[in-house]
Formats: C-alpha cells, sequence, structure tokens
C-alpha cells in the first residue's frame, strides 16, 4: 500500500507540474492580436492537456467504482437497486411521452430549421415526466417523514 501511496503521489505531482506550466507559458504568451499563431497554439496545447486530464480523471472514475463495488458487492446493492429504481423512472417517462411536435408561437421556424423534431420532443417531454415524477416522489417522502414521527 506504502508503494502505490508513493507512485499516485509522484504521479499527481508530475500532473500539476506539466498543468503550472502549461498555464504559465500561456498566460506569458498572452497577446492582444487574436490572430496570432503562437497564441492559438498555447490555447490548442492547454486545450488538449484539459481533455486529457478529463479522459484520466474519468478512467480512474469508472475504475476505481467498479473496483469498489466488486469488492463489497454487499454494500453495493443499495447503490445499484437506486440506480435500477431511477431507470425504470426514466424508461416509464420515455413510455408515457409523446413524440408530437408541439406547436407554439415561433415553432415553425425550429421545425424548418430541424432543431424541433418528434425525437427531441420525445425525449423533452421524457425529461417533464421524470421531473414531475421525482417532485411528487419528493413531496410524498416529505409527507412521510413528518407524519411518520408522530406514529413512533
Amino acid at each position: 500500500m506504502e508503494k502505490i501511496n508513493k507512485f499516485v503521489n509522484i504521479f499527481l505531482w508530475i500532473m500539476m507540474g506539466i498543468t503550472a506550466i502549461l498555464a504559465i507559458s500561456f498566460i506569458a504568451n498572452i497577446s492582444s492580436n487574436a490572430d496570432d499563431p503562437e497564441m492559438r497554439s498555447w490555447l490548442d496545447t492547454n486545450l488538449i492537456w484539459n481533455y486529457i486530464l478529463l479522459l484520466i480523471s474519468l478512467v480512474l472514475l469508472v475504475f476505481f467504482g467498479v473496483k469498489e463495488m466488486i469488492s463489497s458487492f454487499k454494500e453495493s446493492k443499495k447503490g445499484m437497486f437506486s440506480l435500477l429504481i431511477i431507470a425504470a423512472i426514466v424508461l416509464v417517462s420515455y413510455l408515457l411521452a409523446s413524440d408530437e411536435v408541439p406547436v407554439f408561437l415561433g415553432s415553425d421556424k425550429f421545425v424548418e430549421q430541424g432543431i424541433l423534431t418528434p425525437s427531441v420532443s420525445k425525449w423533452v417531454d421524457t425529461g417533464l415526466f421524470t421531473t414531475y415524477i421525482f417532485f411528487a416522489l419528493s413531496i410524498v417522502a416529505f409527507i412521510y417523514s413528518s407524519v411518520s414521527r408522530f406514529f413512533r
């Protein structure tokens, strides 16, 4: 365990050093000329570095999440059950949603541009139904927690 902690600390210091060097280099090369190729090059480099950091973070997040779920499967059951309930609510919302494109002032412009399609309408409806269901469940949970105190 000591070796892993040492490796992680060294890795984090290297990542932080690279980030600091790139940030300082970018700040040093800022110019008022928007077409300056050197400034654009530093901007591109910093953006690529941010994408790399994001990718590393996502990979580590998934890896450690799966590792923890496997190592303590008994405790993970509640979390997986919660995810299953959320997926069921989204599925019910999707089945209730309509793919009919709504007609409102200016909607024909969005339909002509291809922004408002039956698929988009269906997913917007799904989001609305999901929000309504979670809102109703939160009200029921609030009422239950308030009333259940009196029956203890």
